[in-house]
């Protein structure tokens, strides 16, 4: 009986670990976070925080990729002890699992660390005057989009199209019909909006679908491209959070992200600060778009994640589905 009651027990921790690294290890971090802020992280906030008090001494392992495969990759046991996905309802199935505290948005900012957009990204010079979300869909055009059943960002992408037509006066179903006509026009739909901006920079089509940051990134990289903020365009909240037993140096991590000084870091990286008082001393870089609005504009994630992304039931998982596009 002794035996047994300590095999359950063994076999309890391990189910409990699962998903977050065996804390107070004085292992690396375990940074698992949406494809696009590699850069940001790699580069300039991790070596910024490991020059902090708290973070010295510090050492991340890091991992970056579309946000539903992360999260689906911690539920599985991938090590994370700090995750930034790109969606409320990515970060809702790891509470769910029970890899991250169910109060993990009760603080100043919700649980946000930085705000981004949705642009259109061009051809330098903008040869095809893609201005508008009517310009998308004019013949001719080819849009490059993420697939939404693997990337948040392309659920933001399709959000922000639908949500900008009910902006102009469109009713739910000619929104929807928008939508359709958008994604008949893509020419690729790649895993997640990193491979998707790859897949611009090489050649593929005259638009692409993105996050504000990345068309930053691109063109300070030196890329041929240039963005358009649209007037009507959706406000991008991407949550973080620690894992249930991370280790009190990844819990500073996150609390250093907030700092003044890191939220200026995520400014020079293209990034929207959520500081107010950063964000105004950026506010010549990220202007607000007259027809700005946001997820819960929309009914929220809860209403919008299983009326369009559902992958049985979902209105763009039909749209997808009649295209030839997986939704698995």
């Amino acid at each position: 009986m002794a035996l047994a009651a300590a095999l359950a027990l063994a076999l309890g921790l391990g189910v409990a670990a699962c998903g977050s690294s065996s804390s107070g290890s004085g292992g690396p971090i375990n940074l698992v976070a949406y494809s696009t802020p590699e850069t940001v992280y790699d580069k300039s906030l991790i070596p910024a925080f490991q020059k902090t008090s708290p973070g010295n001494g510090a050492t991340f392992k890091s991992s970056f990729g579309p946000s539903g495969d992360q999260q689906r990759a911690v539920i599985a046991g991938q090590p994370a002890d700090y995750v930034h996905l790109s969606t409320g309802p990515d970060m809702k199935a790891l509470v769910d699992a029970g890899l991250v505290d169910s109060n993990w948005d009760q603080n100043t900012y919700h649980g946000i660390v930085q705000d981004s957009v949705v642009t259109f990204v061009v051809r330098k010079g903008n040869p095809k005057n893609i201005q508008t979300w009517d310009d998308l869909v004019k013949s001719g055009v080819e849009i490059v989009t993420p697939n939404v059943f693997s990337s948040g960002g392309a659920k933001w992408n399709l959000l922000a199209a639908y949500g900008a037509q009910l902006k102009e006066g469109k009713s739910p179903t000619q929104a929807l019909a928008f939508l359709k006509t958008l994604l008949e026009h893509a020419v690729v739909q790649p895993g997640s909006a990193g491979d998707a901006l790859t897949a611009f920079t090489s050649g593929k089509g005259d638009v692409l679908l993105s996050y504000e940051s990345d068309a930053i990134e691109a063109k300070a990289a030196g890329e041929a491209v240039d963005y358009v903020v649209p007037h009507d365009t959706i406000l991008i909240e991407t949550p973080a959070a620690t894992t249930t037993g991370a280790p009190t140096q990844a819990q500073d991590f996150l609390k250093f992200l907030w700092t003044p000084q890191a939220q200026q870091l995520w400014a020079n990286g293209g990034y929207r600060p959520v500081n107010q008082s950063v964000l105004a001393k950026n506010k010549d870089k990220f202007p607000v778009p007259p027809g700005l609005f946001n997820v819960a504009s929309l009914g929220g994630w809860d209403k919008v994640n299983t009326e369009f992304f559902d992958p049985e039931t979902g209105s763009v998982a039909k749209i997808e589905s009649d295209l030839g596009v997986s939704t698995g």
